[in-house]
């Protein structure tokens, strides 16, 4: 090979190596690992959750990117990757530890694995009605859920609303008497199990998407959700009895991981816990308006809507909390029963 060849191949491969290298920087930046890219003078924190587009809670993080540029002037923003296309909601608190995602959402439900506190939204009857629950989730019990991932790198900004989960049956509910006997649908839980025996009724574990077919065939008498899964899937057409009990309300939790929280100034701290508290009042009005459409769906298709008396059904369900085994679980939720 003569030198200007040798020279001239060995050019090629340099241009090869910096493209490739830079291609790479570049590609690290697009994808935001770690969860947190600055450029520009912004400060772009990547966010990924599980849910669709339509849904309020996406709704409310996009507010929430709006309204934190508009409180910082541009400085900061969101990445927002919805549809579990980061992963799992579980996959997705384990990149928050590891600092690889800056924030999610996901279900109390399953942030338990992580918090155990967070158990108490799981148990039956601990709140009163809405104004109890969003003065427990806005005072020093909900603040105080927020902060107990922070020992696992996990810090809280906000709940959102997750709806509450209501009996819809053949026959009607007015009392927990008429529980006894039936045979009600319930996710494959042990407190959700527990709870359907306590009153009397036999609870059958059977996936969501096969859920229309067992009530059709009568394989179960009824099942529990919120209003609007219950009207989007169609189940107002084999069970034309719903009854706001409101058993459980698990809410959705927005999270950040400590590693991209402490690198944040106090300003820059300040206006994302301003953003956040924006879209949580923001995604609670959409929820309300969802599910008052969704009642109204129902009703107009023959539904029948039973307001119903707390106190006994709550009474049927008392040994689980006292069962409780949980110091700090326990201790929550009397916590939440003196709140007014």
């Amino acid at each position: 090979m003569t030198k200007s060849t040798s020279l001239f191949v060995s050019g090629i491969l340099v241009g090869v190596l910096v493209s490739t290298v830079g291609f790479s920087l570049l590609l690290q930046s697009r994808r935001g690992n770690p969860g947190d890219t600055a450029s520009a003078g912004q400060t772009v924190l990547k966010l990924g959750h599980s849910l669709d587009t339509a849904h309020p809670v996406h709704r409310a993080i996009v507010r929430m990117r709006d309204e934190l540029e508009s409180l910082s002037g541009g400085k900061m923003s969101l990445d927002i990757y919805p549809g579990s296309v980061l992963g799992s909601e579980t996959q997705c608190i384990e990149q928050l530890q590891n600092g690889s995602l800056a924030m999610t959402k996901t279900s109390a439900a399953v942030m338990e694995n992580f918090i155990p506190e967070m158990a108490v939204f799981g148990m039956p009857y601990v709140f009163r009605d809405d104004e109890h629950y969003w003065q427990v989730l806005g005072g020093d019990i909900g603040e105080g859920l927020l902060r107990k991932g922070v020992a696992k790198f996990v810090r809280g900004l906000c709940y959102y609303e997750g709806g509450s989960r209501n009996f819809y049956t053949k026959q009607p509910i007015r009392s927990p008497e008429d529980l006894k006997g039936m045979k009600i649908r319930v996710m494959n839980s042990a407190t959700a199990i527990e709870m359907i025996e306590s009153f009397g009724a036999s609870p059958t574990p059977i996936s969501s998407g096969e859920l229309y077919s067992a009530l059709a065939q009568g394989i179960v008498d009824g099942a529990e959700n919120n209003f609007p899964t219950f009207t989007s899937n169609k189940h107002y057409e084999v069970c034309k009895h719903f009854t706001l009990d409101g058993h459980t309300r698990i809410p959705d939790v927005l999270s950040i991981s400590t590693k991209s929280w402490d690198r944040l100034s106090g300003q820059q701290q300040e206006w994302l816990s301003q953003a956040a508290a924006v879209s949580s009042d923001f995604q609670r009005e959409i929820w309300a308006e969802e599910t008052q459409k969704a009642r109204d769906k129902a009703e107009s298709e023959g539904v029948t809507v039973y307001e119903v008396d707390l106190p006994p059904f709550a009474e049927r369900v008392r040994p689980m909390h006292d069962a409780i085994e949980n110091e700090n679980v326990k201790q929550i939720l009397d916590a939440i029963g003196t709140v007014e």
